[in-house]
């Protein structure tokens, strides 16, 4: 990043930078940053300032296309949910918690398989990630990060599905966990919004409570 002096800010965190450093450079206005990764800088940047401010993140700059947006968003969702992945590893454990659950109503099958079928929760946890990524990562469907096919943007909204059912477990199941993380990230709150704000979801397989999440009655799922 170029500033008004000439001085040049490069935006990587190398090799050794502490954990509490990462990140720590100046923020930049949207409409001067020049990369095909802009749209995720701003939202990594818009959650570095305040990751409780959801309604900031998920406002969509002007002139932004929509569909770029919705789907850098969900990128940035599954890769912070590792971060919740990891913490469920410690008290999620296949003797324990053998099928993806969620309240005694809720069991989820695992589509990772040849033919879905139940899976521990934690191995459930892994393989919708895995997934996810391999998914939003694909030349296929994503090959560009400035520009996205309708036809792609309409599979964001079953990723947002299967993705949603780890922070329905890890409530249901793990609360202190679950409260912990939300607690640091506003995850959970600000993907319900996500979801919510963009019609990725229906209202009724919303199932953690969001007391600040207005959702709109007779949404469907996309």
């Amino acid at each position: 990043m170029k500033m008004a002096d000439g001085s040049t800010i490069l935006r990587r965190n190398r090799p050794g930078t502490k954990a509490k450093d990462f990140s720590n450079w100046a923020d930049e206005v949207f409409e001067e940053m020049d990369s095909t990764l802009a749209v995720q800088q701003y939202i990594q940047q818009m959650i570095k300032k305040d990751p409780s401010n959801v309604e900031q993140i998920l406002t969509m700059p002007d002139g932004q296309d929509e569909g770029v947006w919705k789907y850098e968003h969900l990128r940035q969702f599954c890769m912070e949910l590792n971060g919740l992945a990891v913490r469920l590893q410690t008290q999620c454990f296949p003797a324990t918690c053998t099928q993806m659950t969620a309240t005694e109503q809720w069991i989820f099958l695992c589509a990772a398989h040849k033919t879905p079928k139940e899976c521990p929760a934690i191995d459930y946890t892994r393989h919708t990630l895995d997934g996810a990524a391999c998914l939003l990562n694909s030349n296929k469907y994503f090959p560009s990060r400035v520009s996205i096919k309708d036809s792609s943007v309409a599979k964001l909204g079953s990723v947002c599905r299967r993705v949603y059912r780890i922070f329905s477990h890890a409530y249901f199941h793990h609360r202190r966990i679950f409260n912990e993380f939300e607690e640091e990230t506003s995850l959970c709150l600000r993907f319900t919004n996500f979801v919510t704000k963009y019609t990725l979801m229906s209202k009724e397989n919303l199932i953690v409570p969001i007391p600040d999440c207005e959702l709109t009655p007779g949404e469907s799922e996309a």
